[in-house]
């Protein structure tokens, strides 16, 4: 499986959860960094408990609130934070909060495969004490999150207060999730929305959300890309470029066959984007390019 950087790496999906490591890397581990357009490369650190930490730093409660959550064997400065970070910048004035629990992602595939719900908790527990200490809501909200970061992101939005307005899976990780209480669903948001790239392999193939997408097939290889490794990273290049362009539009299929055949004709939906009223429903096929912005 590929870490945060594209590197290798072999995973033993029977290993043992390492209990004692759990109990000391967890979801009170995070970290949240905060970026805006007064401080686009340089973080606010934000500090769960301490209001100083947020009445210090360039958060605004009335700008709309962005959350990037990366996957296993990753760390906030891993490359997707800064792409997405930066194209969302771009596209408008929002708090970007980047989640780094590499402390409970660097551990065995296994062992942070069983800390997302912890994670997650804790990720909803800060933006409630968040919104309560510098003002924002939860329909000003949208959750991003890649591979594990996908499911750590549907817990979140479980054990909020209130669902959050909108919610993206970035092909959400595979091994040890098909039928998993704990994967991200549509329950987990007002609008939840998956983009499928190495179904079956290192991302889920089945549909979990109110829309998935599935560009390409929804499989490795996808264009430009000749492993799964690199096809599991192409969620988060088409979801950076959408926000920017809001050019990639699916149609609805009738069913899973049609999407992995790309074979789909009906309604439009738009793949990705930064729109929180954005709505849906279905399973959506489409095409892409090979390389940016696709």
């Amino acid at each position: 499986m590929p870490d945060g950087d594209g590197t290798l790496h072999l995973v033993d999906l029977h290993a043992p959860v390492d209990e004692e490591y759990l109990n000391t890397r967890n979801g009170a581990n995070n970290a949240y960094w905060l970026f805006t357009r007064q401080n686009p490369t340089n973080r606010d650190i934000l500090v769960n408990g301490n209001a100083n930490s947020i009445r210090n730093s360039n958060y605004r409660g009335n700008r709309p609130t962005k959350v990037i959550v990366h996957g296993w064997s990753s760390s906030g400065t891993s490359s997707l934070n800064p792409m997405i970070t930066s194209q969302f910048l771009h596209a408008g004035d929002f708090n970007v909060i980047v989640v780094d629990w590499s402390r409970a992602a660097s551990g065995a595939y296994t062992t942070s495969v069983r800390a997302v719900p912890d994670v997650g908790r804790h990720l909803a527990s800060f933006l409630t004490f968040l919104f309560q200490t510098a003002g924002g809501n939860w329909n000003n909200l949208h959750l991003v999150g890649h591979s594990l970061g996908a499911h750590i992101v549907g817990n979140a939005g479980r054990a909020a207060p209130s669902l959050p307005v909108r919610v993206t899976g970035m092909d959400p990780a595979g091994p040890q999730w098909g039928g998993n209480a704990n994967a991200l669903n549509a329950r987990s948001g007002v609008f939840v929305e998956s983009i499928h790239t190495d179904g079956g392999r290192l991302g889920i193939m089945d549909p979990i959300s109110d829309a998935d997408f599935y560009p390409n097939g929804g499989t490795n290889p996808q264009p430009g890309c000749r492993t799964s490794d690199c096809s599991h990273g192409r969620a988060y290049e088409f979801f950076a470029s959408s926000v920017r362009t809001n050019h990639l539009v699916g149609r609805r299929c009738n069913n899973l066959q049609q999407a992995r055949d790309v074979q789909c004709s009906g309604a439009a939906l738009n793949m990705g984007n930064m729109i929180l009223g954005k709505r849906g429903n279905g399973l959506f096929g489409m095409r892409t390019q090979a390389a940016w912005p696709f």
